[in-house]
């Protein structure tokens, strides 16, 4: 058995009609675990997050984050041609994602219900900015965009300033749980042969990532403070600057980590007991002179020599590493996650995907031109004569 057919999703066919993040990125999990992923892009410009940027060998570096793998088939889905290659394509298809604008779906026959209706089999998933029904079905949505409806920007930032989060939170979290949404959709048909129809917007998806503070504002009856790299709710968990000038992260969870802490790092073990410090509730009122305290302790020491003790307490920290140190991080190349991929322009450096099965390893193939697999496609329809013939 090849190493391909070895991979949990081989035999699987996903066609996709995506662009942006969501939905890439959504299918190129399962194109990693040896699903077939047919991509749909418009002919001659394609996916438009090919033009993001250029900073990646000319390439878009989130198009190459999010594409790698898939085969790209180039149609104008609304001429009959185009029209002729989908409706050719569903029949073979295990899974149909798509993230259309609003309602352009519905009006193409190609929305979950209509599909799952045509074929029994099939999982197909609708992604969209706000759900259906409701006042903002019919909104366009984009990452930022929600994040500010959702309240993301009210809780991340500094106390004067909000900011948006540096990642696209929202279209990861979607991806993600259509992905979710997908593998439980396959596992229902082993059992029951029937296909699903399911919808995930990304309004929806980062509502859950929002639960704690949402949560916490219902129960309290105030938002939670923006607190730039401080923990909100936890303290100390943040950035602390050394003798030598670097900032070291720590964060403490419970009791007995601020035991260990006081004792071991404070060096003043009746700290632990101090009545404004001795909880987490107290130690978040009394933030500012902790803080203080603990600069004042830590500009005795190197950076190294905070992180050390940290460690020999049993204290969770960190460096507080550029994207540049990132790129170098001992634990990516000792682990061997980066990996080079093909594209268009040459070799481009990629990371494994997060899970690890022994003795698999995922596809992580080629990022595809617009329309590299088009004549393929169409001839393995029978909708092109092969080239020769």
């Amino acid at each position: 058995m090849s190493d391909a057919a070895r991979l949990p999703l081989s035999g699987i066919v996903v066609v996709s009609l995506e662009q942006a993040i969501a939905a890439p990125l959504a299918s190129r999990h399962l194109a990693d675990w040896g699903a077939r992923v047919i991509k749909i892009e418009r002919p001659e410009k394609g996916d438009f997050c090919r033009d993001y940027d250029a900073v990646l060998n000319g390439m878009s570096s989130q198009f190459v984050w999010t594409n790698r793998s898939k085969e790209s088939l180039a149609i104008d889905i609304k001429s009959p041609d185009g029209r002729a290659a989908l409706d050719a394509l569903l029949p073979r298809a295990d899974v149909f994602l798509q993230n259309l604008a609003p309602g352009a779906a519905e009006r193409l026959g190609l929305d979950a219900a209509t599909l799952t209706e045509r074929f029994p089999r099939l999982i197909a998933c609708d992604i969209s900015g706000y759900g259906s029904g409701g006042p903002l079905s019919d909104k366009k949505a984009y990452d930022l965009l929600v994040q500010c409806e959702a309240g993301v920007l009210a809780i991340n930032g500094t106390e004067e300033q909000p900011a948006k989060s540096g990642l696209s939170v929202v279209d990861i979290a979607t991806g993600m749980y259509v992905l979710q949404g997908v593998l439980m959709a396959l596992y229902r048909r082993e059992r029951t042969g029937k296909g699903t129809a399911f919808e995930v917007s990304l309004f929806d998806s980062i509502t859950e990532w929002m639960s704690y503070p949402a949560l916490y504002t219902a129960g309290s009856g105030k938002s939670l403070r923006r607190t730039g790299t401080r923990h909100a709710g936890i303290s100390p968990y943040g950035p602390f600057t050394a003798g030598d000038g670097r900032v070291v992260f720590f964060g403490i969870q419970n009791d007995r980590e601020w035991t260990a802490f006081c004792a071991e790092v404070m060096g003043d073990a009746a700290l632990a007991t101090d009545p404004r410090y001795g909880t987490n509730p107290k130690r978040l009122e009394n933030r500012d002179a902790l803080e203080a305290l603990i600069e004042q302790r830590f500009a005795t020491f190197t950076s190294d020599q905070a992180l050390e003790l940290l460690d020999r307490a049993g204290i969770a920290n960190a460096h507080m590493n550029t994207v540049e140190a990132f790129l170098e991080h001992r634990q990516l190349h000792a682990r061997g996650r980066v990996r080079q991929v093909a594209s268009p322009r040459g070799a481009v450096p990629s990371f494994l995907p997060a899970i690890t099965i022994p003795g698999l390893v995922p596809a992580m193939g080629p990022v595809p031109a617009v329309g590299e697999h088009s004549d393929a496609i169409l001839s393995e329809l029978g909708l092109l004569e092969p080239a020769g013939r």
